[in-house]
């Protein structure tokens, strides 16, 4: 048999060469599958499709340069706009007003419209109507369910502080149906009950009386006076200016109302103190601050706390009753919320 002697550099370079290859392999790789790395200053095809790039990393890069790309653009467009607005002076055109949810909003054909006789006439023969001809004075109980723990009973201490001529009572395991009489025999015109959960507000039940509505609402990001920063002194026994804000509805209207009539008619501007509550998107906010004069032209506010969120689950006609009670309204979440649009406030 004969032998062929091979060197040993001829097979380390070998070697060498098959490791080289797949690098080069690679490069072609890379060539025909069109990415490439784009300079500064370059445009993207109008059809180009960061999805179809199949490599994480070279597809979050290309993300990243798609993103900068346009934010150059509307930065190039934005200053473009401002010179043109600064070179034609008063005859600019007005600016463009930016798209939010509220301003595309749904439109409702339970809208109030102030000047209808007909709301002038709801409004005149309501439950609320004896409270806004000055024929009664509000006088509010508050009260938690059974055994209220940690957080609940500072919430409801500091809601009195609120809500002029409250009083706190404690339930001591009686029924509503039994509490709800004896707050009309002593001349109470509002009942509210807080609910817990886990030691932390979480409803919050809301009775006109004598006879009703009756509003269950959700409450949420509830913070106590101690957890606000940089808040005000505690508040005084002067009763508070109440503000509403987009109560638009005739359910809106109805819920609005119900929050006027738990604070007096005639509120004492000493005090300087704002109860607010703000409906956006189906939430309401309160807050409840205090103005201060700085000068004449100045004006500063603090908020004094306990500030709060409210979400309407359901409006009862009549006092509380959970067995016979006749509902106006009861929000169903997954047809009313389908809609971002859409509100019933």
């Amino acid at each position: 048999m004969d032998f062929t002697e091979v060197p040993v550099d001829q097979g380390r370079k070998s070697k060498k060469k098959n490791k080289k290859a797949p690098m080069k392999d690679l490069k072609m790789e890379e060539e025909s599958s069109g990415v490439e790395k784009l300079e500064p200053g370059t445009t993207f095809p109008p059809t180009f499709s960061v999805s179809e790039i199949k490599n994480k990393q070279r597809r979050h890069q290309m993300f990243m340069k798609l993103k900068q790309e346009k934010r150059k653009q509307k930065m190039q467009l934005k200053k473009k706009r401002r010179k043109e607005r600064e070179a034609l002076g008063d005859k600019a055109p007005p600016k463009e007003v930016p798209k939010t949810i509220e301003n595309q909003r749904v439109f409702d054909e339970t809208t109030v419209d102030p000047e209808d006789e007909e709301i002038a006439f709801d409004e005149g023969t309501d439950e609320f109507s004896a409270y806004f001809n000055g024929l009664t004075n509000p006088k509010v109980l508050i009260t938690t369910s059974d055994r209220p723990r940690g957080r609940v009973v500072k919430f409801c201490e500091q809601l009195a502080t609120v809500i002029p001529n409250a009083h706190v009572y404690y339930r001591r395991g009686l029924a509503l149906k039994r509490i709800i009489p004896q707050c009309i025999a002593r001349d109470f015109t509002y009942l509210i009950v807080i609910n817990q959960d886990r030691q932390t507000p979480n409803g919050l039940v809301l009775c006109h009386l004598p006879d009703g509505p009756t509003a269950h609402f959700k409450v949420s990001s509830v913070r106590l006076q101690k957890e606000l920063k940089r808040r005000g002194k505690a508040p005084t026994e002067h009763s508070p200016e109440v503000i509403l804000n987009n109560f638009s509805t005739r359910l809106g209207h109805t819920i609005g109302r119900l929050f006027a009539a738990l604070f007096p008619q005639n509120p004492q501007f000493v005090g300087r103190q704002v109860a607010t509550f703000h409906n956006q998107r189906d939430f309401i906010f309160f807050r409840f601050h205090r103005y201060i004069f700085k000068n004449e032209k100045k004006v500063g506010i603090q908020e004094l706390g306990p500030r709060f969120t409210l979400k309407l689950r359901s409006l009862q006609k009549g006092t509380f009753d959970s067995k016979y009670g006749e509902f106006e309204w009861v929000l169903k979440r997954h047809e009313m919320d389908a809609c971002r649009r859409k509100f019933q406030l």
